[in-house]
């Protein structure tokens, strides 16, 4: 396909936030770029009004289901901006022909930062003492020292390695579950591998870097929750869908879990209402993982390079679907 005749869509809301390059570039070898024209991701009836016409789309969180792709006449990729697929359905996009490709690896290590970061506010109780001090009080917040606490990491995927590689500073141990884990990674690492319910058992803070999928969807439910060590914190830097918010809410409420730190929803934003945001030992943050510029560069130029090479009809590299 000669890409000067090409249309396409790119609606990742920090797409070029950081390197103007990515969108001059693409707008010099293509011939119409639309960009996303609501600032958020796409519902699947926004997706289906943009679709028409286009050959190419860079996706941010966007809701492409089958009713989008309905109106998809003329589309040969979906890139997604991001690891994720779980927006795509990736068996109406086989039927219409598209292929599929994703960034895997790409805000591996922003994510890694922000669970680091999280954990820590949470051991030190960060936000309290500086709301505190910015109101005139100087409290004396008793903190949890990482240094020969356990961290439970549960995916041991590209996050969850990036994670694991900086808590070895800490003197901490480190322990993971993962049903296809590296193991050659965890022995180079000094991360014990463990069966969940070890795990859970043994770790002070547990950190989720799972993808979503049937199989994680709610797995942090009533008895994931019951098998954490009581004491222990919870931090989510993945996908919102993968906790049971209601389970979590009475692990927290009970006691039983002495705080969690959620940068994930299933829904987002929240309803400010929502039963966990009333709760002081809850620190919430607005998806903030992939919000770096090292990972919307990585994401930007590894799904444009996947994007322009199905157009021009070579293999993308990182093929999905």
């Amino acid at each position: 396909m000669d890409l000067s005749q090409c249309r396409l869509l790119v609606t990742p809301t920090s797409y070029a936030k950081h390197d103007p390059r990515l969108k001059t570039d693409l707008e010099s070898v293509v011939a119409e770029v639309i960009y996303n024209p609501t600032g958020k991701p796409l519902d699947s009836g926004e997706v289906a009004r943009l679709l028409p016409g286009i050959d190419g789309y860079i996706a941010g969180l966007d809701t492409i289901d089958r009713a989008a792709l309905q109106s998809a006449d003329r589309l040969k990729v979906i890139a997604r901006y991001g690891t994720g697929v779980d927006n795509v359905d990736l068996e109406a996009a086989r039927k219409k022909g598209v292929t599929v490709t994703n960034t895997p690896g790409a805000n591996a290590v922003s994510v890694a930062e922000l669970a680091l970061a999280l954990l820590l506010a949470l051991a030190r109780q960060i936000p309290e003492a500086a709301a505190a001090a910015h109101e005139g009080q100087w409290p004396r917040l008793a903190g949890t020292s990482l240094e020969g606490k356990t961290v439970g990491i549960i995916g041991l995927g590209a996050i969850g390695k990036q994670l694991a590689r900086r808590l070895e500073g800490f003197d901490c141990r480190i322990v993971a579950h993962d049903p296809r884990a590296d193991t050659e990674f965890a022995q180079l690492h000094h991360v014990e591998l463990g069966a969940l319910d070890e795990v859970l058992g043994q770790a002070d803070f547990v950190s989720l870097s799972l993808p979503l999928t049937p199989e994680t969807r709610s797995i942090v439910d009533s008895e994931f929750l019951a098998a954490m060590k009581p004491g222990a914190y919870l931090v989510n830097t993945a996908r919102g869908e993968v906790v049971d918010e209601n389970a979590l809410f009475e692990a927290l409420r009970s006691g039983h879990l002495r705080g969690a730190a959620l940068d994930a929803f299933s829904a987002e934003p929240p309803d400010p209402n929502h039963p966990l945001l009333s709760l002081p030992q809850v620190l919430a943050t607005p998806h903030l993982g992939a919000q770096t510029d090292g990972a919307t560069n990585n994401m930007g130029w590894m799904a444009l390079r996947d994007c322009l090479a199905v157009l021009r009809g070579d293999e993308p590299l990182h093929r999905v679907a």
